[in-house]
């Protein structure tokens, strides 16, 4: 489907690096944002992810200028563009709802931006033809939106964004209209189209595996602030709070409050979990309050005298090479474990079972004890 981009030398590709200093945002008597700090190096793929109204969508349009910001500062490279309208921030935005004009076929669809800049006619049908040729869309150029599957829109919509050679694309929410298998198609192709074009880009999501499998820097925002910046896989492994580690990953991070304590030979326990590796947390206090994590796939069926966990099985869901069990511990409190499939695992079977990988929380506080 990808083709290889032209060489083309009347517009060079411009990237810029993305920084906001200590945005507010406010509705009324309502915050959305509290002082939210990005720093987004030229080139990168930025995603902005989090649950409904946390209020990265707000952060995107800040970043567009299709909102006034209430205090902070926005730069793009060594331009401070706060209070620029959008035409001036040189950016392209792609939206969930596609919004293509549907009286015009896909031809004017992708001229209207250079139309509205005027292009001369020779490099604008230059350009449309590159981009068609590079999104697989030259065949759809004659059509009307209403005649195009919803991938071939999401195609267009990013083809007419990609025609302006922007400094920066925004990309609002763009797969949610699609159904799961062209979601992951369409992901895929987002991506390549990054890597070829080099743009920076600062991409908005609620889709935990959009936001892992797209960013080079993931943004984790709840309640209007950053809770955690870095590499996807940074944040999966080491979360610096409890909502990020619930909120990253599927099926969810397991969570107990409990309290530290020794065991009979002097080892550092969570509640009945033995720490492995005390040495890695900071403030171990017999009868401290903390929440301990355990991730479903961080756990290994063994024998019962190597168990730190025993889990009832109440519903065992076959995943491919996966099998997701859900059930309860000794306790009665739910959990869930992750094991290979080719366990056989039946309702009511109680499984034994070893953390490999522990995580702790402070209880008050909720952020990370790791050191």
């Amino acid at each position: 489907m990808w083709q290889t981009r032209p060489e083309s030398r009347d517009s060079p590709v411009c990237m810029v690096s993305v920084r906001a200093k200590q945005l507010i945002k406010r509705f009324g008597e309502t915050t959305v944002l509290r002082g939210v700090e990005l720093d987004i190096p030229d080139g990168k793929f930025a995603v902005l992810v989090g649950p409904s109204g946390c209020g990265k969508s707000t952060l995107l349009r800040l970043l567009a200028g299709l909102e006034r910001v209430s205090s902070g500062s926005i730069w793009f490279g060594e331009r401070e563009v706060t209070t620029l309208e959008p035409r001036e921030r040189d950016i392209a935005m792609v939206f969930q709802s596609y919004a293509l004009y549907p009286h015009m076929t896909v031809r004017k669809n992708l001229e209207f931006g250079l139309r509205l800049r005027k292009t001369d006619a020779a490099t604008m049908t230059a350009r449309v033809e590159e981009v068609a040729g590079m999104l697989d869309i030259a065949h759809l150029l004659d059509r009307l939106p209403r005649a195009l599957s919803g991938g071939q829109r999401q195609r267009v919509a990013m083809g007419r964004a990609i025609v302006r050679r922007p400094a920066l694309f925004l990309f609002d929410e763009p797969l949610s209209n699609l159904d799961p298998a062209l979601r992951a198609q369409v992901r895929v192709e987002i991506r390549k189209l990054h890597d070829e074009l080099g743009v920076t880009s600062v991409y908005v999501t609620h889709d935990q595996v959009e936001a892992m499998t797209l960013a080079d820097v993931l943004y984790v925002l709840e309640g209007g602030e950053v809770q955690q910046r870095g590499r996807p896989i940074d944040i999966y492994r080491e979360p610096d709070n409890v909502f990020v580690a619930q909120f990253l990953g599927s099926p969810a991070m397991n969570v107990r409050s409990v309290e530290l304590a020794r065991g009979p030979a002097g080892e550092w326990r969570a509640g009945s979990v033995p720490i492995a590796q005390p040495s890695a947390f900071a403030g171990l206090e017999v009868g401290r309050g903390v929440i301990v994590g355990v991730r479903p796939h961080d756990l290994a069926l063994v024998g019962e005298a190597e168990a730190d966990l025993r889990l009832r099985a109440e519903v065992v869901e076959t995943l491919g090479p996966e099998l997701t069990v859900h059930g309860t511990l000794e306790s009665d409190e739910p959990f869930v474990a992750v094991l290979p499939a080719e366990h056989a695992v039946e309702r009511g079977d109680t499984l034994a079972l070893r953390i490999e990988r522990l995580h702790l929380f402070d209880a008050q506080t909720r952020q990370s004890l790791r050191c």
